[in-house]
């Protein structure tokens, strides 16, 4: 039996194949094994409030005052934040802010320093 990879969408592990596309049962998207490298060549842009392009391991200053989901805390405007990781999705910067801890933010809400 062949090895099929996990869902690009939702990472389950068990897809099938079925006609040539490959069919995750959990959150139904099909795909196939040449759409996987080519997404793999796509690199996602992640631009800051001002329009600059952010990478990984670049410094960022907060704009906007955000509360911290779940507990009573703000990141306050001009928090200083360095060596961020740039990961996908919808709050596409993950970093580690002092006094706070481990956070994900929009990149909307940050400038580059």
């Amino acid at each position: 039996m062949s090895e099929l990879p996990n869902c690009p969408k939702c990472g389950c592990e068990y897809t099938y194949e079925d006609m040539g596309l490959i069919i995750c049962p959990e959150c139904a998207h099909e795909f196939t094994k040449e759409s996987l490298s080519q997404d793999e060549d796509k690199q996602e842009v992640v631009k800051d409030a001002s329009g600059n392009i952010l990478e990984s391991g670049d410094s960022i200053t907060v704009i906007k005052d955000l509360k911290v989901k779940g507990t009573s805390l703000v990141v306050k405007v001009g928090t200083k934040v360095k060596n961020i990781r740039i990961v996908g999705g919808d709050h596409a910067i993950d970093c580690k802010i002092n006094g706070i801890g481990a956070m994900k933010l929009k990149s909307e809400f940050v400038r580059k320093a």
